[in-house]
């Protein structure tokens, strides 16, 4: 695990937020609490429910009392949610360092969000993307190194975006892996549409592929669906066959993500085990990026500088 940039300067901020796994115990509980020891001065965790977020908030206190654990409530498939929680944050603090969009619903049955879209591509991806759009001044303002880090999947391979039928003609033609790949593809196009447009100094943005832990993530997830990923995936030539990882391993690529100094100039790249990857073509190119830049805009009806 490489934690190598300095955030214990002064009014430091590192703003993460999780939904869909239990974070008590789970890969965004270890992000969070591998954070806490390098002494940043607030984490902010962001998710549904306080009651599963205040234990990490106690170990946190407990691993490092010198750091302000902060919890805002957040539910992802809801806009008016997303909106209330970015106010929250930007009147808590004056910059954020890095924002790791960590959020994620699996392969769940069709159903739609509050605001009338597909639940996985509600949820992972317009929620995440609405977010960080609203934070975007306090990551400005943080100055040269601000990051931004998309979790993201291998099983982005399953699915690029729909452009033209976002929700599976309303759940008729519903596949939950395409889903969930579409949802994911889109998180590491959100990415390069950041790098494209913004100088790596100012703010760089990149994707990650975690691995397989196991979690709350797959409450969905049966055997049947298994044998299902496990059929698409034999599918495709480049599919990423990592072994189950442990929670210390499964984060370890989003710290990498977050704070090795020698991926600056690589703003933008999707990363895997550690490593640079590339994505399948269909998440990758400032075309597709740009395209899916600008239908989460129509889909909210606002636009965000960049």
């Amino acid at each position: 695990m490489v934690m190598v940039v300095d955030r214990k300067r002064s009014g430091s901020r590192i703003c993460r937020e999780d939904q869909g796994t239990n974070i008590d115990g789970g890969i965004g509980a270890e992000t969070a609490l591998c954070l806490a020891s390098q002494s940043p001065s607030t984490i902010i965790l962001a998710g549904r429910d306080r009651a599963k977020i205040q234990p990490v908030i106690e170990k946190i206190s407990h691993l490092n009392p010198e750091v302000n654990a902060v919890f805002i409530t957040l539910d992802l498939s809801s806009q008016a949610s997303v909106r209330s929680a970015a106010a929250e944050v930007n009147r808590q603090v004056d910059h954020l360092d890095v924002l790791i969009n960590n959020a994620a619903i699996m392969a769940c049955p069709y159903g739609t969000t509050p605001d009338n879209l597909e639940t996985q591509f509600g949820t992972n991806f317009i929620g995440p993307f609405l977010f960080t759009g609203l934070l975007l001044p306090r990551l400005r303002a943080a100055g040269p190194g601000a990051r931004i880090v998309n979790v993201s999947s291998s099983a982005h391979r399953f699915e690029g975006i729909r452009f033209d039928d976002v929700d599976f003609k309303d759940g008729s033609v519903y596949d939950t892996w395409k889903a969930y790949g579409q949802s994911k593809t889109a998180l590491i196009l959100m990415a390069v549409h950041i790098a494209s447009k913004l100088t790596s100094t100012d703010i760089a943005a990149f994707s990650v592929h975690p691995g397989s832990i196991a979690s709350n993530l797959q409450r969905h997830v049966d055997s049947e669906s298994i044998s299902d990923a496990r059929v698409k995936s034999q599918n495709i030539v480049d599919y990423e066959v990592t072994d189950r990882k442990s929670l210390q391993q499964g984060c370890s690529t989003t710290l990498i993500a977050a704070l090795d100094p020698s991926l600056t100039e690589l703003s933008g790249s999707y990363l895997s085990d550690g490593q640079l990857k590339d994505p399948a073509r269909h998440a990758s190119g400032t075309e597709n990026a740009t395209k899916l830049w600008n239908l989460g805009e129509a889909i909210l009806g606002q636009t965000f500088e960049l």
